[in-house]
């Protein structure tokens, strides 16, 4: 499986529904209704899927400061990875949502960040799997036991002393990854504080994928970065380091690595 680029589609993922290799998870969530990703698992999934919670799997909980969506402890993730029968740097976990990639990047993000580079998100998300007539399923798997011994990868991440240091640097560009209309602080339903942070550049996350949930072509993904793909370090940031995931995937998608997360983003950095 070493050609997989970290998008399959749903037919792929239709030819490996009983590969051993293979875990499914899926990420499905709301801000709005925190438990309904949950429920809309139970009622439907697709068939052998494992449920991640955003507020409960992939993420600690809310402190001070550290955002809206601090990373989750990595021995506690590395467990429930474990325990879904992911085999560190072995089995190849695909996520889906139905947000365009918003929750099931946070989990590509963060595998990665654990050291574990078998990772992909599913292109158009249940939505396009239910529409195509493929397996679903309520039937939760069981457990399973796995080695996952995480190894982090600290270059991945930045914190906001990081952000302060080197943002205004001429080889780095810091990206906000929110719509528009918050970037320039004509709406902020969220957040305490309208706005973006000082020399912020915007690259909203959902032209990362088209209407229906599918991954722009590729010739559309690596334009979308021209402008900034020599920088020496992109630092991305969102409202809470969840949907700036997807810019992040979007950069390894156009073959630029040097893209880094700013996890508790905007809603740590109106915390100080």
């Amino acid at each position: 499986m070493a050609d997989i680029q970290f998008v399959v589609s749903p037919n792929w993922l239709l030819q490996h529904l009983q590969d051993p290799q293979v875990i499914i998870v899926d990420c499905r969530f709301s801000l709005a209704e925190p438990q309904l990703g949950q429920q809309q698992y139970k009622l439907s999934h697709i068939q052998g899927a494992y449920y991640l919670d955003l507020n409960l799997d992939l993420s600690s909980p809310v402190g001070e400061h550290g955002g809206r969506h601090p990373l989750p402890n990595a021995d506690d993730i590395a467990k429930k990875l474990a325990a879904i029968g992911v085999e560190f740097q072995k089995t190849l976990v695909v996520a889906y949502d139905d947000s365009r990639f918003a929750f099931a990047s946070r989990l590509w993000w963060l595998l990665r960040y654990l050291g574990h580079e078998q990772v992909a998100v599913l292109d158009g998300g249940f939505s396009q799997w239910q529409q195509a007539g493929y397996p679903i399923s309520d039937i939760i798997p069981q457990f399973k036991t796995a080695n996952f011994v995480p190894q982090i990868q600290p270059q991945l991440l930045v914190d906001i002393t990081d952000v302060k240091t080197r943002k205004d640097l001429p080889s780095v560009v810091l990206v906000d990854s929110r719509e528009s209309d918050r970037y320039r602080g004509e709406r902020e339903p969220i957040d305490k504080i309208a706005g973006h942070i000082p020399g912020a550049v915007n690259y909203p996350w959902m032209e990362v994928t088209d209407a229906k949930g599918y991954l722009i072509s590729p010739t559309e993904n690596s334009q979308r970065w021209q402008n900034i793909a020599t920088a020496e370090e992109i630092l991305v940031y969102c409202g809470s380091g969840v949907t700036a995931c997807v810019n992040l995937l979007s950069l390894e998608l156009a073959g630029i690595h040097t893209g880094k997360l700013y996890a508790g983003s905007w809603s740590d950095w109106i915390s100080y």
